[in-house]
């Protein structure tokens, strides 16, 4: 019987690692201190707004109070903010991906007059700060009378993040192996069939990545829902926290708040805890040849 090859163990390049030492020190104290950070938050979320005032978390002198998050939920309507982001995360993301794949495949793929302005046109959307067309909408908004609006908010969502989701994804399509295609192609495939078919799945590392992007930044988005969906019925998470913020002036209810921020915090949480491995493997995928 062959002998099984033993695994050979390099050692450890100390002076390399005593170079890295002070890059290990730093994120190991921003780990520290985002960790206490949300555990003091979590704390505060159980307990009162006595014990959060006179430093007492870690006592719980009068018990686990659960009952924060079913206030939080109910009474301050978290459900409703919570409802509406939901709502305008997964359609805004859905769309986003329906319009931003086969223009970002197209892009890569196939050569025409106008492809490069195009991609400079889109590389050039992303630099231009969202605070700079508020104005402009909003006279626009207000003229057709289209304020606090879902219909308007998702459309807004979409328009905004299609550049960064054609840029990113131009950039994978472009390094996936065009030997799928010449394939398809030989099978009779239609350049349509084939997108759909072979090069959308063979574009899911990238897709999921992108998508987890905009989940993130459409949820916890503040300025536009602020400005145009300011009434109760269509505020997001990130306006309805703040109207909550203002609001402990006269009720006092903290640990609700707390509460609350653990409640708007979790779907993003849950997400990098989850898919953190398919983010690395997008990000990393768009920029290895294919």
């Amino acid at each position: 019987m062959a002998k099984k090859s033993k695994k050979i163990k390099q050692p450890v390049n100390w002076k390399k690692e005593l170079q890295l030492a002070p890059g290990y020190l730093i994120v190991s104290l921003w780990v520290l201190f985002t960790f206490v950070l949300i555990g003091w938050i979590i704390l505060a979320s159980f307990s009162t707004t006595r014990e959060i005032f006179d430093g007492n978390l870690f006592k719980f002198a009068t018990g686990f109070h659960p009952e924060n998050y079913i206030k939080a939920w109910k009474t301050h309507k978290v459900s409703n903010y919570f409802m509406n982001s939901l709502l305008y995360t997964l359609v805004s993301c859905t769309l986003v991906v329906i319009i931003a794949a086969p223009a970002a495949y197209v892009l890569s793929r196939f050569r025409f007059k106008g492809n490069g302005l195009l991609q400079n046109m889109f590389a050039t959307a992303l630099g231009i700060p969202s605070i700079m067309i508020i104005m402009p909408l909003f006279a626009m908004v207000t003229a057709m009378q289209l304020t606090n609006s879902r219909i308007l908010l998702i459309f807004l969502y979409v328009s905004i993040n299609v550049p960064f989701t054609i840029f990113f994804l131009t950039t994978f399509f472009r390094n996936l192996s065009v030997s799928f295609e010449e394939a398809a192609a030989i099978d009779g495939c239609s350049p349509i069939k084939t997108f759909w078919k072979i090069m959308l799945p063979l574009a899911q590392p990238g897709i999921v990545t992108v998508t987890i992007f905009n989940f993130i930044t459409i949820w916890n988005e503040y300025f536009i829902s602020l400005i145009f969906a300011n009434s109760p019925q269509t505020r997001p998470v990130a306006v309805g926290l703040y109207s909550m913020i203002q609001s402990m002036r006269y009720t006092g209810d903290w640990g609700g708040m707390f509460a609350a921020v653990v409640i708007v915090f979790l779907p993003t949480f849950i997400l990098y805890i989850f898919l953190s491995e398919k983010i690395i493997a997008g990000v990393t995928g768009g920029a290895i040849k294919g």
